[in-house]
């Protein structure tokens, strides 16, 4: 119990310097193996990933999901492969043009308000935050619904903390009763704010359907919208079929637990992705300067960037690869075994917490030159690994059936927040800061953001209006 603190990226990779690239702990009663090498990455995600496509969920998790009625933590099975197709074709689908088109519009508003601060130190951190908190918001309650968004997100911070917070009940389960942490009480404070703020946007949407007898313009649709015309009053209904209309009907559980899951995997990872990348560029001033050169060839100073414009942003596009390679949006994937298994010849118990190191393995000097620098040019050459999922020294979204089913609109986020600021503004830092002064150390949690927040002073760059 004394290495609990040793549980994080970090500190499990410098246990695999020590013990491999498969090692196994005993934590109470729960079994843990920690994988920080490409192959054994594979022989668990990709050759064995019916064995390891379930989720551990500890005490506060299971909670605060409503039991797995999401699908981020739900069981590999029926239920978790409709309401995964659920995401894949109708929240995060390329055909859902809302989504889309609120990152454009929230990403514009951004650039707006960094133009209305020029020459004045701006916290990027902070400001990404709100970029990608209004995104999620706005494609999930409706573009006019900003009323409650701070409210919101003070419940979203607490169920960050509890989530990753470290309850001795799950290693010891005969402690829940006892409670030593107090958490239980937070628990469930957090879960009756969430149940008071969601229910009742739920019942607007409701009214909303009713009052137009449940037909709504496509255009004025939000993911509570989608998620409710697999709404049922008599619970939930699985059945594997192609017609998702007809495999599924959702709890009121299941959708306060999907919106959660949207909100919490397109917030953080997203913001945190995004400073990260603005970090290492003017940490890399050479790198900064090329990916800005880059774009005022392919761009020009003289207009704004436009999506036609990515597929020739060849650099660009290498800084992002690499800063997602250093900083993976969740640096630590858990799996739990479904059954016995045997892994690099080792024997994984039935309920084992497997914990795969994508942080460790993005800098495994096996796979990577010079793994611990960040060299977006790296990518520039062939045969470079990618982060599609196939290439396991590479696995910032995770590999398999338990992939990042939000990675495309992700990806469009990034490149989009990423390209606007470096295209329309120059970055320096504040008073007098040398760029290897910059701190790069992380906070370990669900994700990994940066310790301190990126504090910079933008100069408009480009000369066409903004």
């Amino acid at each position: 119990m004394s290495m609990m603190d040793q549980l994080t990226h970090r500190g499990l990779a410098a246990l695999s310097k020590q013990y491999g690239g498969i090692f196994h702990l005993k934590m109470g009663y729960l079994h843990m193996v920690a994988i920080s090498s490409a192959e054994t990455a594979r022989q668990v995600l990709q050759i064995q990933d019916n064995i390891f496509s379930n989720r551990p969920a500890t005490i506060a998790i299971s909670y605060l999901t409503y039991d797995r009625a999401d699908m981020a933590f739900a069981n590999y099975g029926p239920f978790w492969r409709q309401m995964r197709k659920l995401c894949v074709m109708k929240l995060f689908s390329r055909k859902r043009a809302e989504s889309w088109e609120s990152v454009r519009d929230e990403v514009d508003k951004t650039v707006r308000t960094v133009a209305s601060c020029t020459g004045t130190a701006v916290n990027v951190g902070e400001l990404v935050f709100k970029l990608t908190m209004d995104i999620i918001y706005r494609a999930a309650f409706g573009a006019s619904n900003k009323e409650g968004q701070d409210e919101f997100i003070s419940i979203l911070q607490e169920f960050s903390k509890l989530f990753g917070a470290f309850n001795i009940a799950d290693f010891i389960p005969w402690l829940t009763w006892v409670d030593p942490q107090g958490l239980n009480d937070r628990l469930k404070k957090a879960r009756k704010a969430l149940d008071a703020f969601i229910d009742k946007i739920i019942d607007e949407h409701i009214e909303k359907r009713e009052k137009r007898r449940g037909a709504l313009d496509e255009a004025e649709t939000d993911m509570v919208d989608d998620l409710l015309a697999f709404y049922s009053d008599e619970g939930n209904k699985v059945n594997e079929t192609e017609d998702l209309q007809n495999a599924i009907s959702l709890t009121r559980d299941n959708i306060k637990a999907i919106i959660m899951d949207v909100m919490f995997g397109g917030t953080e990872t997203v913001a945190s992705a995004i400073e990260w990348a603005m970090a290492e560029l003017m940490k890399s001033q050479d790198d900064l300067k090329k990916a800005q050169q880059e774009l005022a060839d392919v761009v020009g100073l003289d207009r704004r960037l436009e999506e036609s414009d990515f597929e020739k942003l060849t650099y660009l596009r290498c800084t992002l690869k690499e800063t997602l390679r250093l900083h993976p949006p969740i640096p630590l994937l858990l799996h739990e075994t479904a059954e016995d298994a045997a892994v690099s010849g080792y024997h994984v118990p039935k309920g084992s917490r497997v914990m795969i190191n994508a942080w460790a393995i993005g800098r495994d000097k096996n796979s990577w030159t010079d793994p611990d620098s960040f060299k977006p040019a790296r990518f520039l050459r062939d045969g470079v690994p990618d982060f599609k999922g196939s290439n396991f020294e590479f696995i910032p979204f995770g590999s398999g059936r338990r992939s990042c089913p939000g990675m495309q609109l992700g990806l469009y986020a990034l490149e989009l927040a990423v390209g606007h600021l470096l295209h329309c503004f120059t970055w320096e830092l504040p008073d007098g800061m040398k760029p290897s002064e910059l701190d790069m150390n992380d906070v370990f949690g669900l994700t990994a953001p940066r310790a301190t927040r990126l504090i910079a002073i933008p100069t408009k760059r480009v000369v066409c209006t903004i």
